[in-house]
């Protein structure tokens, strides 16, 4: 299986996804984590780029870039681990860039058509999408460590970005799981258990 995770900053994603790699390799399964932008060595370098606040990017510069890294990060990793029986879960995919650039740079509808060579057709067979207010998000930011480029964006921006993945999941129910990322973790976590194994039937 594809999984993958999407939130804004600070709804929990690296806790849950670290857990559901160790609950499902202890069932046996074969999994490789990997994150966006990055997981590869030319995607390392446009992370840098693109996170390091000394940056003044252009918005559109911006979405060519995290789709070069995507391009890079199907090809390299995603693809060729599906093919070989191992299950993926990525930090971030495709729905990111919709949320944070065709709705928070509010890029419409251009994101998708400049992805959709980069993902080359490799969809996630499953989502989770931890929402979380953007108060909730931001304090998390705030307390962990100096926010990046993305993350010391105005609140008015991620309450767009939040919007856009909730529309993105009415679009998509089957695919894309939203669940309550300001609840306890381990009742999370059992919840993302359950429906991926769910999925896996």
């Amino acid at each position: 299986m594809f999984i993958t995770f999407e939130g804004i900053d600070g709804s929990g994603k690296s806790t849950q996804i670290s857990l559901l790699k160790d609950y499902l390799e202890e069932n046996g399964h074969h999994v490789l984590l990997t994150r966006e932008p990055g997981g590869t060595s030319a995607g390392e370098k446009i992370r840098n780029i693109l996170l390091d606040r000394a940056n003044v990017i252009s918005d559109r510069a911006e979405m060519f870039l995290y789709a070069a890294s995507r391009a890079q990060l199907v090809q390299e990793v995603i693809r060729p681990s599906l093919d070989c029986g191992v299950t993926v879960i990525c930090d971030r995919f495709l729905d990111s860039s919709i949320a944070y650039q065709a709705f928070g740079r509010q890029l419409g509808s251009m994101v998708e058509e400049i992805n959709r060579p980069a993902v080359n057709g490799c969809f996630p067979d499953l989502t989770f999408l931890l929402d979380v207010p953007v108060g909730t998000g931001r304090k998390r930011v705030t307390d962990q460590a100096e926010p990046d480029r993305l993350e010391a964006e105005k609140d008015v921006f991620f309450q767009r970005v939040r919007d856009g993945y909730l529309k993105i999941a009415e679009r998509e129910p089957e695919r894309m799981c939203v669940l309550d990322g300001s609840g306890d973790v381990q009742d999370i976590q059992a919840e993302i258990q359950r429906l991926t194994m769910e999925r896996w039937k």
